[in-house]
């Protein structure tokens, strides 16, 4: 039935005569009737991928993608005088995640639906999400996200589980999000738990509520604040309200396929996506010993056999480590099971590195993940060799068996079909519509390396996304983009690794060297979008930076026709998706060696953006691929950083004093033109934190980071080099396309079966 053909049935009135409020209501009602009769894939063994964020963007689009009726519908709405550009803005996005590892889990969710992978994420239904980031005085500030509307994406169901807490039991409901694959009959599910009787009246100033009412708080937020011990026992209660129902799902559904739960390793896997998760191990054996039955050590032996650990992280801070009392406090039933897996471990091992309890009476749960799975897995190449070598040295040391990397990836069905529409037509104009399912297919564009006529439409269609911008970008965030100047792009999570507060200084190089008379060629605009953990005071005073150079800059008639810089508020997936098309250069310029992988970096790349980087994470996989020719990398590598923290060596005030262009720079931070433009306090905790600690080494790469980006932005001027560049960047990027990714998820770890 074609959408005209389901309004009529549905309303009895034309779809000329309807608003896009109420055509957006209709085609949800639409896609959720077309997926509705598809039946589930059925592999034998279920993939349960438990994470505390998916991501997923807007749903309409990518699902019509998906279900192969984009275009036609797209034509059915201009025929009858309607906009699917307005009917997708009408559509709010899901506030379900953060950043990049609830992107990650969402791309993957839709990569197991494609290949017919029996798989399913489990999270929770978080009502107001991470929040709102609006911005007052040049500061973040933040409010609740509000997502879920009536009607919305949520299917209902019957499913409902006892979460048993040491006060209370709380009754769970299951909500379900359809996952579709791309030009797929079966289909999987988002499954995501929540709480009767959510109480927004909780919620005070801003984002601040009462985080002692669990009853009535539980799902509100991701990610409440954990500065205090409130917080970080509420983030206890949500971690084990995912787990247990995630646990009691599993056990739920495999009995009814038919296990016997001694073999319920041949019906589930359990993918834990960081540590948030890590609970369910315990859960898992709980359930199994207390419920059921089971034997102790049989039930350890099972939930080893099905459960394997994605670690996202170098950064020992995001290795979650819990206090036994906090626990006590709050699932006191899981402290004897955990006490017994530290035996087993203590029994074999001596090393206090790689025991679960440590002297501090904390329960590190990286430990009991890696101890009791069959795969502990990185997310890039580099990462994982930094895992096997250094961080997690001595684990791989007892299991090198279990370690092995999956590189990230991402769906192109999103961020290439959808996201960037000229361009994907125009590739399949050029090699075929075939990389949308094998992405190695991309390889084929090579063969017009060197054709001055691609080139030539490749820049029109990136001058056009720089046009759609410049619209979205007034219409959405009341910003003026010039759409001529080269676009410069920083989108990630601000964190001092991530190193924003370098390119914030070369932003104030760049602003100098125009006040003294230095012009470049072509305006350049320097484009950040990003939110910082309300507790995060570091980054939030980046933020603060940043918004005071926008302000001073963009209001500057001498220096603005030369340089504009932009801090796109609440930036989301919808933000990425006009702004990644855009864009020519991409900002990847972690600190060497504590990056896992980045995908902003994939998605830039197979939109022709160029990278900028260190080699760090995926960008040493990008440079491989492309060649050092079509890419800009600067800065000290992994081996060197890690050695300057060992030797507790890097001195940032040492640099400070010796090089008077960073010395200006940083100084610019308290300047009289800055200071009357923000809070005193923050710009001199920034200036005072980059001389005297600078833990991620901002002001060893700053001087590299400057010349490379110059040159980079020299090289822009010859277009058709540039173009060359893009092309082969966008040849290349089929390697990460998590369709790959996931393929070996379940070749080397989940042996799931394929639904054909």
């Amino acid at each position: 039935m074609s959408f005209t053909a389901y309004i009529t049935k549905e309303t009895g009135r034309d779809l000329r005569d309807l608003d896009n409020e109420t055509i957006y209501k209709e085609l949800l009602g639409y896609v959720k009737s077309l997926a509705k009769d598809k039946p589930k894939n059925t592999g034998k063994r279920k993939v349960y991928y438990v994470s505390a964020e998916f991501l997923i963007g807007k749903l309409l689009s990518n699902n019509l993608i998906n279900l192969g009726i984009y275009k036609k519908t797209k034509d059915e709405l201009e025929k009858a005088g309607k906009s699917m550009a307005e009917i997708e803005d009408v559509e709010p996005e899901p506030s379900l995640g953060n950043g990049g590892l609830g992107r990650l889990a969402s791309c993957f969710i839709d990569s197991m639906a494609t290949l017919g992978i029996n798989g399913e994420g489990v999270g929770l239904n978080y009502h107001c999400g991470l929040f709102k980031q609006v911005f007052n005085a040049n500061q973040q500030e933040a409010e609740p996200n509000y997502w879920i509307d009536n009607p919305s994406w949520l299917n209902k169901t019957s499913v409902h589980f006892d979460v048993p807490f040491r006060d209370f039991t709380l009754k769970s409901r299951l909500d379900q999000i359809d996952v579709l694959g791309y030009h797929k009959d079966h289909k999987n599910a988002l499954n995501l738990f929540d709480i009767e009787g959510v109480d927004y009246g909780l919620i005070g100033e801003g984002i601040s509520f009462d985080k002692t009412a669990i009853q009535k708080n539980l799902t509100l937020f991701l990610y409440p604040d954990d500065s205090d011990k409130q917080g970080e026992l509420l983030r206890i209660y949500q971690q084990y309200f995912m787990v247990s129902n995630a646990a009691q799902l599993i056990l739920a559904q495999a009995l009814e396929r038919g296990s016997n739960l001694h073999d319920l390793a041949d019906y589930a896997y359990v993918q834990i996506n960081d540590t948030h998760p890590s609970l369910i191990i315990p859960e898992l054996i709980r359930l199994l010993t207390q419920t059921h039955g089971l034997d102790f050590s049989e039930a350890v032996a099972i939930v080893r056999q099905m459960t394997g650990y994605t670690n996202h992280t170098i950064l020992a801070e995001a290795l979650e480590k819990w206090p036994i009392a906090y626990l006590e406090e709050v699932v006191p039933h899981l402290m004897p099971i955990i006490r017994q897996l530290d035996d087993l471990v203590r029994q074999t091992y001596s090393n206090p590195a790689v025991q679960i309890i440590d002297g501090d009476q904390r329960v590190h749960m990286a430990h009991m993940d890696i101890h009791f799975s069959t795969s502990v897995n990185g997310v890039a190449a580099l990462h994982t060799e930094i895992l096997k070598n250094s961080e997690l040295k001595a684990f791989y040391d007892i299991y090198p068996e279990k370690f092995n990397n999956k590189t990230n990836g991402i769906t192109f069905r999103r961020w290439l079909e959808f996201a960037n529409q000229d361009l994907a037509a125009y590739i399949k104009e050029l090699i075929g519509e075939d990389y949308l399912t094998d992405a190695t297919q991309l390889e084929n564009l090579l063969n017009f390396v060197g054709d001055k006529a691609v080139y030539e439409r490749l820049e029109a269609i990136k001058q056009n996304n720089k046009r759609s911008l410049k619209r979205y970008l007034k219409a959405n965030k009341g910003l003026n983009l010039d759409e001529n100047s080269i676009i410069d792009t920083q989108i990630k999570r601000f964190h001092e690794y991530k190193r924003q507060q370098m390119n914030a200084l070369y932003v104030i190089h760049q602003y100098l060297q125009i006040k003294k008379g230095h012009l470049p060629k072509r305006k350049l605009t320097v484009i950040f979008g990003g939110k910082a953990a309300p507790a995060y005071t570091i980054a939030q005073d980046i933020i603060h930076l940043i918004l005071c150079l926008s302000e001073l800059i963009n209001k500057d008639p001498e220096v603005s026709p030369y340089l504009n810089v932009f801090l796109v508020e609440n930036y989301n997936v919808t933000v990425a998706e006009h702004l990644i098309p855009a864009t020519d250069i991409s900002e990847q310029i972690s600190l060497a060696s504590k990056e896992a992988s980045g995908t902003g970096n994939m998605k830039m790349m197979l939109n022709g953006a160029l990278t900028l980087g260190t080699m760090d994470g995926a960008n040493v996989e990008i440079a491989d691929l492309v060649g050092k020719d079509n890419i800009y990398t600067f800065g000290k590598d992994s081996d060197t950083v890690i050695d300057l923290y060992a030797k507790a060596s890097y001195s940032s005030q040492t640099l400070y004093t010796a090089d008077e262009d960073i010395k200006e720079a940083v100084d610019f931070i308290v300047s009289a033109d800055l200071l009357a433009l923000g809070k005193a306090q923050r710009l001199e905790r920034l200036h005072d934190e980059l001389i005297n600690k600078d833990w991620f080494m901002t002001l060893l790469d700053l001087k590299e980071y400057i010349a490379t980006k110059n040159a980079m932005l020299a090289d822009y001027e010859d277009r058709e080099a540039w173009q060359e560049k893009a092309l082969i960047n966008i040849a290349k990027a089929g390697f990460f396309s998590s369709d790959r990714t996931i393929e070996q998820y379940n070749d080397d770890i989940w042996h799931s079966q394929v639904t054909k």
